[in-house]
């Protein structure tokens, strides 16, 4: 992104709520990244695509990863994805933002339940957030079945709305801290670890399922550049146990 760039509100604003809230994160530590894959830059239809990625790591979650994309004037993007050690019982954190000059499309976030539901700590926080009358809510993708029931998926519609939005995210990702720090590893070979390992393949495999995105990339750059980005940058499968 480069520092001239007109950012959206909602974007900027989340981006720098989420580089914050890493803060209070217990043992938050860097996480290498390739320097080819930071700070990237790309033409897609005759416009720059700028896409700058930031990665940590912390105790309980192996992947705190925050990418943001803007393409020429118009489309900007905000992914933010937490994965979870398969050690810990913890969900997976994950917020999306697509927004272009007639304002924003499409803002989801969701705390995803892996090895078939939520603790029930975090259930019952999440039961317990507010329902906000947003005027556009969204439906899932057909690949959307990897969403918990307290997912947000809406087209805000105003500045309210907006910061409505920024306020579930943040109630997500306190709940997820809170589970964070309450949570204890388990063993590699215990049974809770293997059955979290594999649905957490299974949740990166449904993400991979997001052909727009792939299309975007194979478009902007070359199929086997864009292969490898998803592949081993925005889902890549948790490490052999």
């Amino acid at each position: 992104m480069t520092p001239t760039s007109s950012i959206h509100p909602l974007v900027d604003a989340l981006a720098e709520r989420i580089r914050s809230y890493w803060e209070g994160l217990p043992d938050l530590a860097p996480l290498a990244i390739d320097p080819a894959l930071e700070a990237i830059s790309g033409s897609l239809d005759g416009e720059r695509l700028f896409i700058r990625n930031e990665l940590r790591q912390c105790r309980g979650l192996r992947k705190l990863h925050l990418e943001t994309a803007r393409l020429g004037g118009g489309l900007q993007i905000l992914h933010c994805v937490f994965f979870p050690d398969p050690r810990f019982d913890l969900p997976v954190f994950g917020a999306d933002i697509v927004a272009g000059p007639a304002g924003v499309s499409a803002a989801i976030a969701d705390l995803s339940p892996l090895d078939g539901g939520l603790p029930s700590a975090i259930e019952t926080a999440l039961a317990a957030m507010p329902i906000r009358p947003y005027r556009q809510p969204r439906e899932l993708p057909t690949w959307g079945t990897i969403f918990s029931p307290y997912v947000r998926f809406v087209r805000p519609s105003n500045g309210e709305e907006e910061q409505w939005f920024i306020d579930d995210v943040m109630l997500l990702l306190e709940v997820l801290a809170a589970a964070t720090r309450r949570a204890e590893p388990q063993a590699l070979d215990d049974p809770g670890t293997v059955s979290r390992h594999s649905a957490q393949l299974d949740y990166c495999q449904q993400q991979k399922r997001n052909d727009k995105t792939r299309r975007v990339l194979e478009k902007a750059f070359n199929p086997q550049w864009a292969n490898r980005y998803i592949e081993d940058l925005l889902f890549d499968d948790p490490a052999p146990l």
